[in-house]
């Protein structure tokens, strides 16, 4: 794979103090009708591919495999412990799926990944990521630090449970339709739910999003 996600100024930025720097670059299909919001990326020693959602014990490309092609282990390379990035890369910009985070900057408090020790030290700019999205129908967010950052940033003031949507006053949406911040349980292992029960609600949101009879769907087994 020739292409690179890196955000490499930020990542030598962040060497220099206690701030970290975005280390991606966002991940913006021209025909992206969904938007996965984070809140920041896990520390590099956790991931195994430059991409997002980069550690291997998370759950994200394992429910998108389940969901679009009935394989839980359709992006996973088993033998190398790591994700297929190219074919997920592929698979995104065929079906409009965008990525990036609430946050640009965060000063990290403890030593791990959670996101109740993020600081936030400076928040995205995220209608302008909207701009660059024609088709956008859905930002989502899996965790409350994001879904706070979000709704704080866009004067959102109705936060959405897990597995509910509100809309979004700022961005009347495409084709018609209003854009709406969907609120989904976390990929992370940390998170209490079932797999089959977090498949289960992004299938939902993926049907919100495509249609229900959508032929990119897999049929539920």
């Amino acid at each position: 794979m020739t292409e690179s996600f890196l955000n490499l100024e930020n990542i030598a930025r962040s060497q220099s103090g206690g701030v970290e720097y975005h280390p991606l670059l966002p991940f913006l299909p021209a025909n992206a009708r969904v938007l996965f919001l984070g809140s920041f990326p896990p520390q590099r020693k956790r991931w195994c591919i430059d991409f997002y959602y980069p550690n291997f014990i998370n759950d994200h490309w394992r429910i998108e495999g389940e969901v679009f092609f009935a394989d839980r282990n359709h992006f996973v390379d088993q033998q190398a412990h790591r994700f297929r990035i190219d074919e997920i890369v592929g698979f995104c910009r065929a079906q409009g799926i965008a990525f990036f985070d609430t946050s640009l900057a965060v000063r990290r408090l403890q030593d791990n990944a959670s996101d109740k020790f993020l600081e936030v030290v400076q928040s995205t700019d995220v209608a302008a990521l909207v701009a660059r999205l024609p088709r956008l129908r859905v930002i989502v967010t899996t965790g409350e630090k994001a879904t706070q950052t979000l709704c704080s940033t866009l004067g959102i003031a109705t936060v959405p449970k897990v597995g509910c949507s509100v809309p979004i006053p700022l961005f009347p949406g495409s084709e018609g339709g209003q854009t709406v911040l969907y609120r989904l349980p976390s990929s992370s292992r940390a998170y209490p739910l079932s797999f089959d029960k977090k498949v289960e609600a992004y299938r939902r949101m993926f049907q919100y999003c495509y249609g229900s009879g959508s032929p990119l769907l897999a049929p539920v087994q």
